[in-house]
């Protein structure tokens, strides 16, 4: 009796095939669908709010930041 007959190569073969593929999806799917690893990116404005906030920039600097930030968006739309 042969052993590599067709019907237990190929069946061996496709079982590792379908390992191989659930191990890569396990591995490049994992760290999008764990929680918190994921960020969303902060706009400008947040980051200016921010910077307000921590004491980096006066009441004026803000208002003039802002309001520049404010007209580039409204240009976008």
């Amino acid at each position: 009796m042969h052993f590599y007959d067709g019907y237990h190569f190929w069946g061996m073969h496709l079982l590792w095939w379908g390992f191989w593929i659930v191990l890569l999806i396990v591995i490049f799917a994992t760290p999008w669908l764990a929680s918190g690893r994921r960020r969303k990116a902060e706009s400008p404005l947040e980051i200016l709010k921010k910077r307000y906030a921590a004491g980096d920039l006066s009441t004026e600097e803000y208002k003039e930041q802002k309001a520049v930030l404010e007209e580039e968006e409204g240009l976008k739309i």
